[in-house]
């Protein structure tokens, strides 16, 4: 009887630990954007306005802002995008990534940013059409961080049985919020991440 008990109050005290990282991690987020200003007319999109993006050739953007968190998701790093698509990346987050976590790990905290602006070309390649991250339209997420800490990589974790599932059903549900979708096994090029762009494209959405 007295291992059990024993057994018991082991199980406790590591749920009690899990909760409070929790707590920790939601207060840090609170903090680490306490007294920043939202963009976009949307008090849950957070970050700076930037106005104007001068950029080469037809790089750039106007109306430009320096998003940091959207509904309570932090970025890990500050986005350089249009307002159309942080209200997009907001929806995918509220009808997607959410949804495909659920309570796993406390639920979604924080993005991991790969790109958002840069003038560039699609893919880097010489000659080829500019990318709609040349434009502010586009952003990559690499990673999706829980509230416990733990990471869900789309390179290492795509194919995984415990987060493989959650990632293929964010990737699917980002079709028709954003005009382009892109993962791993859609060209080569987005193995280690995802890719979201509000391109407009007569056929529909481009999701792959």
């Amino acid at each position: 009887m007295r291992y059990v008990m024993l057994a018991v109050l082991v199980i406790l005290t590591g749920c009690g630990s899990a909760r409070d990282r929790a707590s920790d991690s939601i207060d840090a987020l609170r903090a680490r954007f306490d007294g920043m200003g939202s963009v976009c007319g949307d008090p849950s999109l957070i970050g700076e306005t930037i106005g104007v993006v001068d950029g080469r050739g037809e790089c750039g953007m106007r109306n430009g802002i320096r998003l940091r968190a959207v509904d309570g998701v932090a970025l890990s790093q500050p986005a350089t995008i249009r307002c159309e698509t942080a209200r997009q990346l907001k929806t995918w987050i509220n009808t997607a990534a959410r949804p495909a976590v659920g309570n796993e790990g406390g639920g979604v905290a924080e993005l991991k940013v790969a790109a958002s602006y840069a003038c560039r070309t699609r893919n880097h390649k010489v000659g080829a059409k500019l990318s709609e991250h040349s434009k502010g339209n586009a952003i990559d997420i690499a990673a999706v961080r829980l509230v416990d800490g733990t990471e869900m990589s789309v390179l290492r974790d795509w194919r995984s049985r415990t987060y493989g599932p959650m990632l293929k059903q964010m990737h699917k549900g980002a079709c028709g919020t954003f005009g382009t979708t892109l993962g791993p096994g859609s060209d080569g090029f987005h193995e280690d991440h995802f890719h979201y762009d509000v391109a407009d494209y007569r056929g529909g959405p481009y999701c792959k």
